[in-house]
């Protein structure tokens, strides 16, 4: 077995009581203490994550726009300075290789992506270069990326930014300082709530992580950052995405512009959309007792889908999941049996998501 990567913050984490558990090639903190506690201190307050796990990619060049336009499926030529955008990579036949952030620098292009496809992006990234004056640096291991996140997050940042948060509204960046630190600061993040993302030099994650949590910030593991993605119906690569799992098939088609100059996987994805995709994302609130685990065969009316992420749902307080199911049977109030340790447990389509992100009340 390979060793695992650890961040900078390893040995805070100890320090803090972390149970740390491989995840992506890193040993990163699954929870602290209760990671249900964990989620509703970030549904009524303020958590801190840890996320140095993920990658980070500047592209340059007088081609940075044309080339992220025919690499990503949302119109990359939208955005303005310091605007930030979710958007997907696909394969020629649409399937997923990744979804990922953009971040529009004056310089550059500043690119998000999830640490377990960290190496295969770099690696299709740079196999696409030809005809394209463009450099691909691969800064991840120099940057660190933390997330503050939590209806109280904006008033924390406050008292250690160096600028007045509300001139950055949500979906943009800036260059700012942290507790003296130089830092890219989005108003992004993976939870439903408002919030913020920072990079800045590795060397100084203890120093910016320990301003935030002197002031109320409290950590935040990877369980209950899969809960919360979970309840605002996030995407998760290998669980919503995946090679055989198209955008489109996952309910994203507002980042898929397939009315934009070529991009790739652009005709695959417009003939999916033309015809309909044959299967949906749906939303399931289980009725019989029971916990919908990934992969888990869900039946309907004689066809089946399958469980891409399902769980306890702390805010709703509900046994819920998302589901691949045929389309043609996506229908909302419709009931279907997921089958769970070989007995059927009765479920319900509800509408999606099962909680509504702040960004979007």
């Amino acid at each position: 077995m390979s060793e695992l990567n650890r961040t900078v913050l390893y040995d805070t984490h100890v320090a803090l009581g972390a149970r740390m558990v491989p995840f992506a090639g890193w040993e990163m903190p699954v929870q602290y203490e209760s990671p249900i506690e964990e989620h509703k201190t970030v549904r009524e307050a303020v958590g801190l994550f840890d996320i140095d796990h993920m990658g980070q990619f500047l592209v340059e060049g007088p081609d940075a726009m044309r080339y992220l336009n025919y690499m990503t499926t949302n119109d990359v030529s939208k955005l303005e300075v310091w605007d930030a955008a979710y958007s997907l990579m696909c394969y020629a036949d649409g399937g997923t290789i990744d979804d990922l952030f953009l971040y529009r620098l004056p310089e550059a292009y500043y690119v998000v992506v999830n640490a377990s496809n960290r190496a295969k992006n770099r690696k299709w990234m740079q196999a696409h270069l030809t005809g394209f004056d463009v450099s691909i640096t691969d800064v991840s291991d120099e940057t660190y990326m933390l997330a503050l996140q939590g209806p109280k997050a904006q008033e924390t940042l406050q008292q250690v930014v160096g600028m007045d948060l509300n001139e950055l509204p949500f979906h943009t960046a800036t260059r700012t300082q942290v507790s003296g630190v130089d830092v890219i600061l989005g108003n992004t993040g993976y939870t439903g709530e408002y919030g913020y993302e920072l990079f800045f030099p590795a060397e100084q994650a203890v120093q910016v992580w320990t301003s935030l949590t002197d002031l109320g910030a409290r950590p935040i593991g990877l369980a209950a950052r899969d809960s919360l993605r979970f309840e605002a119906c996030l995407p998760l690569y290998g669980h919503e995405l995946g090679p055989d799992i198209t955008p489109l098939d996952a309910g994203l088609g507002f980042a898929v512009k397939t009315d934009k100059p070529d991009f790739i996987g652009r005709d695959a994805l417009l003939k999916q959309r033309l015809e309909k995709p044959e299967r949906r994302l749906v939303c399931l609130e289980m009725v019989d007792k029971g916990v919908p685990r990934e992969g888990y065969e869900v039946q309907i009316d004689g066809a089946s889908g399958f469980v891409t992420t399902g769980m306890y749902c702390p805010t709703c307080e509900i046994y819920a999941a998302m589901a691949l199911v045929p389309r043609s049977l996506a229908k909302t109030g419709h009931e279907v049996d997921v089958i769970i340790r070989g007995s059927a447990k009765k479920a319900r389509i509800v509408k999606r998501p099962f909680y509504t992100p702040a960004y979007r009340r």
